[in-house]
């Protein structure tokens, strides 16, 4: 399980370094969102993989079973501002677009 998770933190941050690099403005919030999201499963994953464990306690239970909670509640507030960020960068985006007529991330159309 742990592989899997390696392999799919390392695929979303290279499609997210890959398209923060692209000229035009929604690939880059799209490779910022993708590296929001690699950051968040990272994070998920420093707090350990549990499977086949209860999520509560029990009379009796053994504590070393339980995933971290911490990690958990860091994600789910990290994916509401990662939602609040990007609602706020495609408002900008349309904003930049409808000024300059391009949407370009230095705001010039590149010769073809």
């Amino acid at each position: 399980m742990e592989l899997v998770l390696s392999i799919g933190i390392g695929v979303m941050t290279g499609s997210g370094v890959w398209l923060i690099l692209r000229p035009r403005t929604y690939q880059v919030i799209v490779g910022l969102s993708l590296l929001s999201y690699a950051v968040n499963l990272f994070i998920f994953g420093v707090g350990g993989l549990k499977v086949n464990a209860p999520p509560l306690l029990g009379t009796g239970a053994d504590v070393s079973t339980l995933a971290d909670p911490v990690p958990q509640s860091l994600v789910l507030t990290a994916i509401v501002i990662g939602f609040a960020t990007t609602a706020l960068f495609l408002v900008v985006l349309l904003a930049s677009r409808g000024l300059t007529g391009t949407d370009h991330v230095d705001g010039k159309e590149r010769p073809k």
